[in-house]
């Protein structure tokens, strides 16, 4: 198959959780490959650092909107709304090629090959999270995601984990798939003299990243539990974790800078389809106690310790050992850092740069033929 140059894409993404961090650093790292990227946003307005951030990226256009995606409360007026934005900003950009990070808009009209990476899904989240089965006002989302999926030219998906799960809630006639590890530069964190206290880090609200588990272990350990993000849910409901000390949200910055003082990062997710967090935590030196599901395990290996995400006890072992075992916690916080460089924008980028270029040239020899 013939690759062909492209220039520009037209590319999704959301202002509320790691698919924005996702959408800039392959943003930033595209910018080698002479590529320009119209990001149009849904979910909320975009923070002041957030735009800053973007400003920042000379190959980046930000285009943001309120719409809702599709996993918020009533949101198909607002799919079919931002599929017309997105049709005129099709018109105005004339990209290349769509790189979809959201699930409302695979059938849309598009005039070029549609990329769709599944970053995660409600079914999937809902299979690891509830020990009940989905409710069936979650149909039409079922629906409408499966339609968007089988209408794009190439699904891409953070882990093998993720492909498999979007496989097994979505059918095997999928189109082709491809894995492409996620990246986060290294350049904002740094290890430093570490500090005696372990830090959790994310949307404290997401059920899914089981911060009540490290909340309940917290008061038994020798050590204090920081839990840096959001505590409050889109839809307003606010979460609480007693015995820990938390620090609401934080810039990406002022979160570097907690990741830099701590020793030990804890993440006992029970849903993670990648996990940036847990990537800055290693760049930093932390050493890592995460989830032992299989995304988890296939990304990590032996740079982490892993607890069973149902298993307190496990949990509160676990830490209790790095903290009273400072070599341990030392060679362990090594590895993981070894492997969180090998987690790159620059090989992201390269990964996808390969995949538009094969997927425009595959329809322009279509159109020639």
């Amino acid at each position: 198959m013939r690759e062909s140059r492209v220039e520009r894409v037209l590319m999704t993404g959301d202002t509320v959780g790691g698919v924005w961090t996702f959408t800039l650093e392959l943003a930033r790292a595209l910018g080698a490959h002479g590529i320009e990227v119209m990001l149009a946003t849904m979910g909320g307005d975009a923070s002041d650092d957030q735009q800053m951030e973007a400003a920042s990226i000379p190959n980046l256009r930000l285009r943001t909107s309120r719409y809702k995606l599709e996993w918020m409360d009533d949101p198909w007026l607002d799919i079919q709304e931002s599929g017309t934005w997105l049709l005129g900003l099709q018109q105005q950009f004339a990209p290349d090629l769509i790189h979809l990070n959201t699930y409302g808009h695979g059938a849309l009209a598009w005039r070029a090959p549609v990329v769709l990476t599944a970053h995660s899904c409600v079914l999937s989240w809902w299979n690891a999270v509830k020990p009940y089965p989905i409710p069936v006002q979650w149909t039409r989302y079922r629906h409408e995601v499966e339609y968007s999926l089988k209408a794009a030219d190439l699904l891409t998906a953070p882990s093998h984990a993720m492909l498999r799960t979007i496989e097994e809630n979505y059918g095997s006639d999928l189109p082709a798939c491809r894995v492409v590890a996620n990246g986060r530069s290294a350049a904002r964190y740094r290890a430093t003299a570490k500090e005696p206290f372990v830090l959790t880090a994310g949307r404290l609200w997401d059920e899914a990243k089981n911060v009540a588990a490290v909340a309940r272990v917290a008061a038994s350990l020798p050590w204090p539990v920081y839990l840096a993000g959001a505590e409050r849910h889109p839809s307003g409901r606010c979460s609480e974790f007693p015995g820990c000390r938390t620090l609401g949200w934080l810039s990406a910055d002022a979160l570097a800078d907690w990741y830099c003082r701590a020793s030990i990062y804890a993440l006992p997710a029970r849903y993670e389809p990648f996990g940036l967090s847990a990537v800055e935590a290693a760049l930093s030196g932390c050493a890592l106690v995460l989830g032992d599901i299989p995304s988890l395990r296939e990304l990590w290996g032996d740079a982490a310790v892993f607890v069973p995400p149902g298993d307190d006890h496990r949990l509160e072992s676990a830490l209790r050992g790095l903290i009273e075992d400072p070599a341990g916690r030392e060679d362990l916080a090594r590895r993981s850092s070894a492997r969180a460089r090998t987690f790159t924008p620059e090989r992201m980028a390269v990964d996808y740069a390969q995949v538009y270029a094969g997927l425009v040239g595959r329809r322009r020899m279509s159109c020639a033929s």
